[in-house]
């Protein structure tokens, strides 16, 4: 038997004065009723009311019962209440946790825009290129780019990333444009700590062989230092066309090799459960999913 239902028949009967007009009441039989009454009282080891032919009244356990009930009652329709004022306007507090380069440059607006169909949102971005425990560290969402392995988190794929070996016009008319692949073996690789070893593309396959032979006179795991490096003239550099585009489209930097550009990454808006998501969630991750597009527009001036 369930114990909240069986207290709603119990306070329907007092209420209405008779089990028949509480069955009508809970739209349900009198002999339900009756059963769930009864029910209650067994599992109290009480007797909540006296009940004649005529009438029925509270005995005194049922009258310190019936002020109790009441009051969990009221409780628990007040939480669905607003728990159902959750799911139709969100609210609350909404921690993220998101690579840094990406969200320094593109998540700015994403949330301010967000923000601004749902204002009763907070959002708590915290910025790591670590891969976060969502639920030890206590996230909502966690943003990841690269090609996911399956486990037991949930994730949504946002916007392809395309990753691009690129190097400074000064630096290739120095050094020469590579050619061919065996050409990277005599440049200068400037090394991201965080790239995929296990990755068959043909470009990462070169630069692991390179990286273990010879090591890299520059590693970092922040891919805008690595960036700002080869636009400097340091070497040649792998990294996305969220962090590279820009100096792409200048003519800082120069795609080399796009031949061997590897199969394209993915975003993804990664979190715990499928089913019963605070509607904070669901709304961001809805939001998400459309706001760059196939094509991101970071990407739009890169052939």
């Amino acid at each position: 038997m369930d114990r909240i239902d069986a207290m709603r028949a119990f306070v329907a009967v007092v209420t209405e004065g008779s089990f028949s007009n509480a069955a009508n009441t809970l739209q349900t039989s009198p002999q339900l009723v009756s059963k769930y009454v009864s029910k209650l009282e067994e599992q109290l080891n009480s007797r909540l009311l006296n009940r004649t032919t005529r009438k029925v009244s509270l005995t005194e356990a049922g009258n310190h019962y019936f002020a109790h009930a009441q009051q969990i009652l009221l409780s628990i329709d007040d939480m669905e209440s607003q728990l159902g004022g959750l799911q139709q306007n969100p609210k609350g507090v909404l921690r993220i946790s998101a690579p840094v380069s990406f969200a320094l440059k593109h998540m700015a607006k994403l949330i301010t825009d967000f923000q601004m169909r749902y204002p009763l949102v907070t959002v708590d971005l915290q910025l790591t290129d670590r891969k976060v425990d969502i639920v030890e560290e206590g996230f909502d969402v966690a943003l990841r780019i690269g090609q996911l392995k399956n486990s037991s988190l949930i994730a949504k794929k946002i916007a392809p990333i395309r990753v691009v070996l690129c190097a400074a016009p000064e630096y290739l008319k120095k050094h020469g444009t590579p050619t061919q692949p065996t050409d990277l073996e005599h440049h200068r690789y400037l090394h991201y700590s965080y790239m995929n070893m296990d990755s068959k593309d043909t470009i990462h396959q070169l630069l692991k062989a390179k990286y273990l032979k010879q090591g890299s006179e520059f590693r970092s795991n922040n891919g805008d230092v690595l960036v700002e490096a080869a636009i400097a003239g340091a070497g040649m550099v792998l990294q996305p066309t969220f962090i590279i585009s820009k100096a792409i489209s200048s003519g800082k930097l120069v795609v080399v090799l796009p031949e061997l550009e590897p199969e394209a990454l993915g975003l993804y808006a990664v979190y715990a459960h499928r089913k019963l998501l605070p509607h904070k969630m669901r709304c961001f991750i809805d939001f998400m999913e459309g706001y760059y597009g196939s094509l991101p527009y970071w990407d739009e001036s890169i052939p």
